[in-house]
């Protein structure tokens, strides 16, 4: 009993809203497919918001709740799209069911990630702000370009895949709950405070004790962990798996993702991740022909409006109002005095021992000015 009073002591309604949301999008999508409504375009959209969720959600562990920037997230989605897929080839012949393939793959593709991670992690013990990016940007680069020149990775013409042909989508959406689960009692445990400890102030956590080299290790591996999982979703739904997917450019949007949700933001980085992914989506589909050379100037301009609504001083006031956890999760509102009825509280129902309308005053007069009290005087020996 006294566990399950302190789990209601402890349980918060906005700890469910990341799942609330997830679930909504994933229930939604079986309606529509259970009747026929969800075309196959919509599944390869909602497989792009799965994986760009968890890529997302990890970055934001490195960058948002560690404090490091890296720009190599597309380079650990790499290896583990790559690596992962290769294995799903191999084990395609030997096991029958796709399901337990991709299961398989995702595992190989996340652990192979979480090796370079722990490579990359290594020079971030050292390095910070701008040269730990440079790092990692130039470990993406570097993985793509051997991938590229790989024979048994495709070459530059790409790794052959078998696609998954079931509904990719829903076993994303299941991985996007477990990485969801995962981080986010990470982050509500004594190891997430650590976490951000050492964030706040370095060298204050090291006094307090805490093992600064295992925690960043420990946050490299598991985001690079995520993104080999997210390389290897991406990799069952296209084919061939080509290395200039993974360009600097998709670890620059990655962290607009993370940037527009907020620092630190579990909820804003699902919502920056989808609505990045289906602006991305939606531009790639209506501007063609002519009208493709306009999409990355619409796609800049998009994206510097809402940097500028998220981070503008002066739109504060307006970010508060459309708040989803103001209007979700505010408990205090403003309630207005006459709507309460049988008020306890009421001045004529306390009983006090004097009236509220007695006028209370003290009788000074200027001949008596009020003047401090002096200290006694010390008593000499004697009584003198």
């Amino acid at each position: 009993m006294g566990y399950f009073k302190n789990v209601k002591k402890n349980f918060k309604f906005k700890d469910l809203t990341n799942y609330i949301i997830v679930g909504i999008i994933l229930l939604l999508s079986l309606i529509l497919k259970a009747t026929g409504n969800l075309p196959r375009s919509s599944m390869t959209l909602l497989t792009q918001i799965a994986f760009s969720i968890i890529l997302a959600v990890s970055l934001n562990l490195v960058v948002g709740f560690l404090g490091e920037l890296s720009l190599g997230h597309a380079g650990f989605m790499c290896v583990g799209a790559y690596i992962g897929c290769l294995s799903a080839n191999y084990l395609g012949k030997v096991i029958d069911s796709q399901l337990l393939v991709l299961i398989i793959a995702m595992a190989i593709g996340g652990v192979v990630a979480a090796f370079f991670g722990f490579i990359i992690g290594l020079p971030a013990l050292r390095l910070k702000g701008d040269y730990l990016a440079i790092v990692t940007l130039a470990f993406g680069e570097i993985v793509r370009n051997i991938f590229k020149n790989m024979k048994t990775f495709g070459g530059a013409l790409g790794l052959r895949t078998t696609t998954y042909k079931g509904s990719l989508f829903i076993v994303a959406f299941i991985m996007v709950f477990v990485t969801l689960f995962l981080i986010q009692n990470i982050i509500k445990s004594k190891h997430g405070r650590a976490i951000t400890a050492i964030r706040d102030n370095e060298i204050a956590a090291k006094a307090m004790g805490i093992n600064v080299t295992y925690y960043k290790l420990f946050v490299f591996i598991l985001a690079a962990f995520f993104a080999g999982i997210a390389g290897v979703i991406y990799g069952h739904y296209a084919s061939p798996v080509i290395y200039s997917f993974f360009s600097y450019n998709y670890s620059i949007e990655i962290l607009v993702m993370v940037v527009l949700g907020g620092m630190g933001n579990l909820t804003g980085s699902i919502v920056a991740a989808t609505l990045i992914t289906v602006l991305n989506f939606q531009l790639q589909t209506r501007l063609s022909g002519d009208l493709a050379a306009i999409k990355f100037l619409v796609y800049a301009i998009i994206l510097i409006v809402f940097i500028i609504f998220n981070n503008a001083p002066k739109l504060q006031p307006l970010r508060e109002r459309l708040s989803i956890t103001r209007i979700l999760h505010e408990r205090k509102e403003k309630r207005n005095p006459a709507s309460i009825k049988n008020d306890q509280a009421k001045w004529d129902k306390i009983p006090t021992k004097i009236k509220m309308d007695e006028v209370l005053s003290v009788d000074v007069t200027p001949e008596s000015p009020y003047t401090p009290d002096k200290p006694d005087k010390p008593v000499k020996k004697g009584g003198k």
